[in-house]
């Protein structure tokens, strides 16, 4: 999808009525809708473009496009206080010479787009409408930091990503961007654990419902992987259904890295039609230059891949739709780092002077910890402690352990600012003022984990593969139940989404109520190294990024040579990103240098 506006042709030209689907042109504006699914309204001076759906508060039914746009004349850019759903917006009207995009809380949907004096040129892809000579050095400092790209930046220069829950108003007078709706954390005096258990599991209904009434329920299948989540979405689906449903996992034969038995385990439990598949070094092989290439951007969650094959078993099969799992930790508190960085706060409630006078100067007595194992240990502690957050979450990041002058060229580091993303961070973990760590926490992963990485991880994969996907865990109603659900029920003590299993206790199997948080990752070090086509994949790739100027050759050699086969869990995950970065560039930017 792409749309090239002029606000001043447009405003003196003829009515926008009777564009239809696909291709068409009038005065200031040239369209194309391409292969999305996307949907049109006009009314002879203005034009609104709908992608996914929306609806009003206390509503059922979606809206479509002719009663949003109604819905627009009346209110104005006001309109979307009242909206709820997964949607991107974009009103192009004439009389008020001005283009409004939008998109959703969580930015399951989204648009990129470019402005030069009165014209502005959009589309729910960066390469759509960037330049293959427009990369930028920050972008893949970035990507390289964070395995992804975050909002608002993309892959280049002039192209911007609409950051979610936000509005970009466009005007002759310039741009306005600004959030139009920002998370408020508000606890009630006293909580019902009894009243918020029958809520919350009603809620979920209501999200899977949705779902279903978009898809017919034999099109609707889930993802599996076993954990608190998805298991949740798969019982859930699979009672509203009043049938057995299908519900697809994806296993790795490698130790650590498998949790089929889990999956099964919930399979068994609700009775569903479990198809299971067990992710090879060939399948990698074939697919990570197929979805590297897919994104409109680098994109380098690593287990894209594995998403990619059970959307596309899915496919084949004959479904329409899958329902992920996706932000249940998120919104309830369910990552391991929660519990974490609890325990780091904890030295911060030590008084000052105990701490400077006392503690910090007996833990940097060097001689003191090579003789006593724990000194060491707890001077580790405090060094991490006095960390703020977020910074404190990128500490074992690879680049910074590694260094950046160590991986990266000067030539390289010397067109980027080092600290931009930090300072990107920062600013989004101070908007959130709410006095609970937990709190400020979720709303700032419900950017970076979430609208930034999983779902664009989720979307991308299923598209790909030609398959629909819901997130039912990610309805604003759910966001709202989140907001007001006390602090001490997300993470009570070091127990993580403590409320969340409680409430499911009688409906999840014990066994994955107790199972401990595993991530989903993708075993590609450990692969690398035993698969002859795929080690030599992956180097191939890793010499050529190494000739572009952006890392060090002598490091690429030394990743190669000792730091993977030192720690192939670990140095894999960087192998990974590299690779996939290359397949990337030489797709959209084959020449690209930064000398």
């Amino acid at each position: 999808m792409r749309f090239d506006i002029n606000l001043a042709q447009l405003a003196s030209g003829e009515h926008l009525s009777g564009i239809g689907h696909g291709n068409f042109r009038g005065p200031g504006i040239e369209g194309n809708l391409g292969a999305t699914e996307a949907t049109l309204a006009g009314n002879g001076r203005r034009l609104l473009i709908l992608a996914g759906h929306t609806y009003l508060a206390g509503t059922a039914s979606n809206l479509n496009p002719e009663q949003l746009l109604a819905h627009y004349l009346a209110s104005g850019p006001g309109f979307l206080a009242g909206l709820r759903g997964q949607f991107a917006i974009a009103v192009i009207d004439a009389d008020q010479r001005q283009v409004l995009l939008a998109n959703d809380r969580m930015g399951i949907h989204g648009w990129c787009y470019r402005t030069h004096g009165q014209t502005i040129v959009f589309s729910d892809r960066a390469d759509s409408i960037g330049e293959a000579g427009d990369i930028s050095r920050q972008a893949v400092l970035s990507y390289l930091f964070q395995h992804v790209i975050p909002s608002p930046e993309t892959i280049y220069h002039n192209v911007s990503r609409l950051p979610q829950a936000h509005r970009l108003i466009f005007s002759p007078t310039g741009s306005e961007l600004a959030a139009h709706w920002t998370p408020v954390f508000s606890e009630p005096r006293e909580a019902n654990f009894s009243s918020l258990k029958e809520e919350f599991r009603s809620l979920i209904e209501s999200g899977v419902s949705r779902e279903l009434a978009q898809n017919p329920a034999h099109g609707v299948a889930s993802f599996l992987s076993g954990g608190t989540d998805s298991s949740t979405v798969t019982g859930v689906l699979r009672k509203l259904a009043g049938q057995p449903v299908r519900a697809y996992s994806i296993g790795f034969d490698v130790d650590g890295y498998d949790e089929m038995e889990y999956a099964r385990i919930a399979a068994r439990h609700f009775g569903v039609d479990h198809r299971e598949y067990y992710l090879t070094p060939e399948d990698v092989l074939t697919g990570m230059p197929k979805v590297a290439t897919h994104y409109d951007q680098p994109f380098g969650n690593s287990s894209a891949v594995a998403a990619y094959h059970c959307a596309r078993i899915a496919k084949e099969e004959g479904l329409s739709a899958l329902l992920a799992g996706d932000g249940g930790d998120e919104l309830f508190g369910g990552n391991s780092r929660y519990a974490k960085q609890r325990i780091f706060s904890w030295y911060e409630q030590i008084p000052g002077p105990i701490r400077r006078g006392i503690m910090e100067p007996l833990l940097a007595d060097s001689a003191l910890a090579e003789r006593i194992p724990m000194i060491s240990k707890a001077a580790s502690y405090v060094q991490q402690a006095r960390v703020p957050l977020p910074d404190r979450l990128d500490m074992y990041n690879l680049l910074l352990r590694l260094g950046l002058s160590e991986v990266l060229t000067p030539e390289f580091l010397g067109g980027v600012d080092p600290d931009k993303l930090r300072v990107c961070q920062q600013a989004k973990y101070e908007e959130c003022t709410d006095r609970h760590q937990i709190n400020r926490m979720l709303a700032y992963e419900w950017k970076y984990t979430l609208a930034d990485n999983d779902l664009p991880k989720v979307i991308g994969t299923t598209g790909l593969a030609g398959i629909s996907v819901g997130f039912p865990l990610l309805t604003d109603e759910l966001i709202d139940f989140s907001l007001r659900l006390p602090a001490e029920y997300k993470l009570k003590g070091l127990q993580l989404r403590w409320f969340f299993k409680e409430a499911l206790r009688d409906f999840l199997p014990e066994q994955i109520i107790t199972k401990k948080k595993q991530g989903f990752g993708l075993p590609f070090g450990v692969w690398a190294l035993r698969h002859d086509a795929l080690r030599r994949l992956a180097e191939d790739a890793l010499n050529s990024f190494g000739e572009r100027g952006v890392i060090r050759a002598t490091f690429i050699k030394r990743l190669r040579e000792e730091l993977l086969p030192a720690h192939p869990g670990y140095y894999g995950e960087l192998a990974w990103i590299v690779t996939m970065l290359e397949f990337w560039i030489r797709e959209r930017a084959p020449d690209w240098r930064t000398f």
